[in-house]
C-alpha cells in the first residue's frame, strides 16, 4: 500500500491501533501496556484525534512513540468542533503537533464533513501544510462517497489527493460496502474502518450480561439497539466456539478480509480486552469462513434500483 510505504519506507502489518481511550478509560500505565502489546504484535500504525480525551490521547501517544518515531505511522484528526476552516485546521494542527512533540503528522484526517466551509479553503490549507512538510498525507473521516469524490476533485486542483478514509464498518454495520469500499478499491484510497467490534457487541460480552459502551453510553445503545444485531453477535460467538477462537478475532479478521483490503482500527479500554483483536493479525480466514460469517447479517443492497441486474 503506497500510503504506508511512502510514509515510513516500509509496509507495516495491515492493522491500526486507535488510541481513543488513552488518558480516558485507560490510564497512562494501561495505555502504555496496550501500546507495547501492539508494537510486539507488529503494529506500526497508530491513530488518535485532537478531540480524544481532551488532548491526553495525543500527549500519551506522542510520549510512547518518541523513541521510535521514524518507525511509525502516526495519524490524527483535525478539530471536531472547529469545522474545516483554514483557521481551525491550522490551530488544530499546531496543538496536535505540540501535544505529541512531533514536527510532522504522517496522516491528517478531516474528522467530519463541514457543509459550511468551501472545499477550496479546506484542501488549499491542507495542500499548503503538505508543501511545508507539516503533514504528509490527507485523509477524511465520516464522509459519504460523494463527499469524498467531490473533495478529491478539489484536492487535485492543489496537486494533492485524499489517500485514506475512516468509515464505520463491522459485521452489523455494513453500509460501507455499498459505495465507500468499492470507491476505495477503484480510486486507490485506503479504507481504515473504525468500530470493527461494533462498540464491543461482537465480542459476545453483552450476551453474558457484561457492561461497556452499549450499557453505559446512550449513543452506542441507540446505534446497536436492533435485536437482529444482537442475534448476529450471538451467532458469531457460536461460530467462534466451533473454530476454537474468540468472536472478536473473527469480527476483526472478517473486516480485514474484504476485497478492498481495509485496515481495521483495533482498540480497547483495558489491556486484557486487546488480545483477541491482536490475534486477528495472524488469523487465516478462507473464503468459506468469510462467506459463513457474512451470512450472519444482511448484505446491504447495491446502490441501484435496477436490482434485477445486480
Amino acid at each position: 500500500m503506497s500510503l504506508f510505504s511512502t510514509i515510513s519506507g516500509k509496509t507495516p502489518l495491515p492493522f491500526c491501533f486507535g488510541a481513543m481511550q488513552f488518558g480516558g478509560k485507560a490510564n497512562a500505565v494501561e495505555s502504555r501496556t496496550m501500546y507495547d502489546a501492539c508494537r510486539a504484535a507488529g503494529i506500526a500504525f497508530f491513530d488518535t484525534a485532537h478531540v480524544y480525551t481532551d488532548g491526553e490521547s495525543e500527549r500519551l501517544l506522542g510520549r510512547f512513540a518518541a523513541q521510535e518515531r521514524d518507525d511509525l505511522l502516526i495519524a490524527t484528526k483535525a478539530s471536531y468542533s472547529g469545522g474545516a476552516s483554514r483557521a481551525a485546521i491550522l490551530d488544530s494542527v499546531d496543538q496536535s503537533r505540540s501535544r505529541m512533540s512531533i514536527d510532522v503528522i504522517d496522516l491528517l484526517y478531516m474528522h467530519r464533513w463541514d457543509p459550511d466551509t468551501p472545499l477550496p479553503e479546506t484542501f488549499g490549507t491542507l495542500a499548503e501544510l503538505q508543501q511545508k512538510g507539516i503533514i504528509r498525507r490527507i485523509g477524511v473521516s465520516n464522509y459519504a462517497a460523494w463527499q469524498v469524490m467531490k473533495a478529491q476533485a478539489v484536492a487535485a486542483e492543489y496537486d494533492t489527493r485524499i489517500d485514506a478514509i475512516q468509515p464505520m464498518y463491522n459485521l452489523v454495520k455494513r453500509q460501507a460496502e455499498v459505495e465507500l469500499l468499492p470507491m476505495c478499491a477503484g480510486e486507490g484510497i485506503v479504507p481504515v474502518p473504525y468500530s470493527p467490534l461494533g462498540g464491543g457487541l461482537l465480542t459476545g460480552k453483552y450476551a453474558g450480561g457484561g457492561a461497556g459502551r452499549l450499557t453505559e453510553n446512550a449513543m452506542y445503545q441507540k446505534r446497536y439497539a436492533q435485536e437482529s444485531m444482537h442475534q448476529t453477535a450471538k451467532d458469531l460467538a457460536a461460530l467462534a466456539r466451533d473454530h476454537g477462537t474468540s468472536p472478536a478475532t473473527l469480527a476483526v479478521a472478517w473486516v480485514a478480509r474484504h476485497v478492498a483490503r481495509p485496515v481495521p482500527i483495533l482498540s480497547a479500554s483495558k489491556p486484557d480486552q486487546l488480545s483477541p483483536s491482536l490475534a486477528a493479525i495472524r488469523f487465516e480466514m478462507d473464503d468459506a469462513l468469510y462467506d459463513q460469517i457474512s451470512a450472519l447479517s444482511p448484505t446491504p443492497p447495491p446502490a441501484t434500483d435496477r436490482l434485477e441486474e445486480a
